[in-house]
């Protein structure tokens, strides 16, 4: 199962995925962050530490993501990994496309924004 919640902090929308992705939830999650891009919200932080297992079908996904935010002037970051989750991204050199930060709150200052 997959579930998705969403927040701001500051100018960044952050993507909180819970559960899996792959092959099976791939779209869903797809569809899920759909609207913050939409929206016209191009700074992405994606909180994963609540993905217990991504698949490559799931890496697909945020790169499709990612490149949407850059077209639009904008980015998406990754933080809050666990060890398995963030093994995948960085086997797969995924980790340093993104940066994979420690929190929500380092990942934000990625889009030169101060924390609260």
């Amino acid at each position: 199962m997959l579930t998705v919640k969403s927040r701001q902090h500051g100018t960044a929308t952050v993507i909180e995925p819970s559960g899996r992705i792959d092959s099976t939830t791939a779209k869903e999650f797809e569809q899920l962050i759909a609207p913050p891009l939409v929206a016209g919200s191009h700074r992405l932080v994606v909180d994963l530490s609540g993905l217990e297992y991504i698949s490559s079908a799931g890496l697909r996904v945020f790169l499709t993501a990612a490149k949407q935010c850059k077209s639009a002037g904008g980015a998406l970051t990754l933080c809050s990994a666990s060890d398995g989750v963030r093994e995948v991204f960085e086997i797969s050199g995924f980790s340093s496309l993104f940066g994979l930060h420690d929190s929500v709150e380092a990942a934000v200052k990625v889009f030169g924004e101060a924390t609260a």
